[in-house]
């Protein structure tokens, strides 16, 4: 069974996390120069990028990616991209430097070539918080999608790829599992008792095609994160 850090409340969860990654980037630019920081989509991390926009550290000296992003146009609703400006690319953190997941295209194997080389020159990553799905999902290594197994092979080359799956309304770039697990210092950030059990779920054997996150639970360097969902008033 995986080590799991159960806080008291999402605000304390965003608040502590927020605290210990600028600890660590803060470790990696003293040690290093330079960092390298990856951070999921969706609205659940929002409140911990707020926080984390706001550490007093070098953020000129940081490179900062997503772990995963829909093949749509930077102004979407949907961007990824665009959730990373308004959340934690803002106050001290706007002067980090975006490394794209996202070039506009007709198709994401268009640009994969162009955006992965983006992605290889700033790694290994020094930071990286992933969220994970009631699926089994994390970053967009979904169960049933076109590319998993290429994406979860710890023998591809692969930084970056294209990922179309079931129920999934656009195309996908994610990171690969291997440069996930490469991660000098690995989060998993999950909320809701639904997202327990599905962790729960994953914990047992079973290949990692059905339950992508499996592919980062063995990881040593993994911790998680877990609250209640904060009830609405």
């Amino acid at each position: 069974m995986t080590h799991l850090v159960h806080y008291k409340d999402e605000t304390t969860l965003m608040a502590t996390l927020a605290a210990v990654v600028a600890g660590q980037l803060a470790e990696a630019l003293q040690t290093r120069g330079k960092a390298t920081l990856a951070v999921p989509g969706g609205t659940t991390p929002g409140p911990f990028l707020r926080a984390l926009a706001q550490a007093d550290i070098d953020w000129a000296s940081v490179n900062v990616m997503l772990t995963d992003e829909r093949f749509v146009a930077g102004d979407s609703p949907r961007s990824n991209t665009r959730l990373l400006r308004e959340t934690l690319l803002q106050g001290p953190a706007a002067a980090a430097s975006l490394v794209p997941l996202y070039a506009s295209a007709g198709q994401p194997e268009q640009v994969l070539t162009e955006l992965g080389k983006g992605i290889a020159s700033v790694l290994p990553i020094d930071v990286c918080v992933l969220g994970m799905g009631a699926d089994l999902h994390t970053a967009s290594l979904f169960p049933g999608a076109d590319r998993l197994a290429e994406a979860l092979d710890p023998n591809s080359p692969a930084v970056l790829l294209p990922m179309r799956a079931p129920g999934a309304p656009e195309p996908r770039l994610t990171l690969t599992a291997g440069v996930l697990r490469a991660s000098r210092h690995l989060h998993l950030l999950i909320t809701g008792q639904d997202k327990l059990a599905a962790l729960r779920k994953a914990e047992q054997p079973g290949p990692a095609a059905d339950a992508p996150v499996r592919a980062i639970l063995s990881v040593p360097s993994l911790s998680i994160h877990y609250a209640e969902k904060a009830v609405a008033t």
